[in-house]
């Protein structure tokens, strides 16, 4: 059995930076389905939707109709928004349902290609040196494909927390939140990701 992979996957993992949420009263617009505050929420969250999407789904098509869902199913959902708390647990959860939805209702046209994570900074294997040599450069792109390849294969359960923790920079605390776990489950769902993970590119590299 090989281990779980390091230096793939940094510690805290790469962060799309924390949103800072609208007011309380626009929040509270939201709720109210108020046409002004919903564009400005739609404004404010799309990054991080598509970007959830796109890393869940391996596919930018198929992202790009998961976030069209997803915005259409937070106006239906708006009612049960808290305007006092941080919204973007409540739309990862979202989306994360309506990806369910999807395949549940045979609407999966997702293509998970190798390639289809291409120029994703989420598992790039940092090397060493400022300057690496043409060797290397092709070495590490051989490296990053195998890596993203090997993402976009993990069971579902397994690749939505390898998105959240390296792709938010969330905390397990907070990835457990949102996937209805425990601390400890989610830390050691993580954990069999990366397991599962160094398994598969110990396959690919025999």
């Amino acid at each position: 059995m090989a281990q779980p992979i390091t230096g793939i996957v940094p510690s805290g993992g790469p962060s799309v930076g924390r949103i800072e949420p609208p007011p309380p009263a626009v929040l509270e617009g939201v709720r109210q389905r108020d046409r002004a505050a919903l564009s400005s929420f739609f404004d404010c969250y799309f990054d991080l939707v598509h970007g959830v999407a796109y890393r869940l789904t391996g596919d930018r098509t198929a992202a790009e109709d998961l976030t069209q869902d997803v915005f259409y199913k937070v106006q239906l959902a708006a009612h049960s928004l808290d305007p006092t708390r941080d919204p973007a647990p409540w739309l990862v959860r979202i989306t994360r349902n309506a990806l369910y939805d999807q395949r549940r209702s045979a609407r999966d046209r997702l293509a998970r290609a190798s390639t289809s994570l291409d120029a994703d900074p989420l598992l790039r294997n940092q090397l060493r040196g400022s300057a690496p040599s043409p060797e290397d450069t092709l070495m590490r792109q051989e490296r990053d494909t195998r890596v993203q390849a090997a993402v976009a294969r993990l069971p579902e359960s397994l690749r939505e927390v390898v998105v959240l923790h390296t792709f938010l920079g969330w905390g397990h605390d907070r990835i457990a939140e949102v996937i209805g776990a425990s601390h400890a489950a989610t830390r050691k769902r993580y954990s069999r990701a990366l397991t599962v993970l160094a398994d598969m590119l110990e396959d690919l590299d025999r």
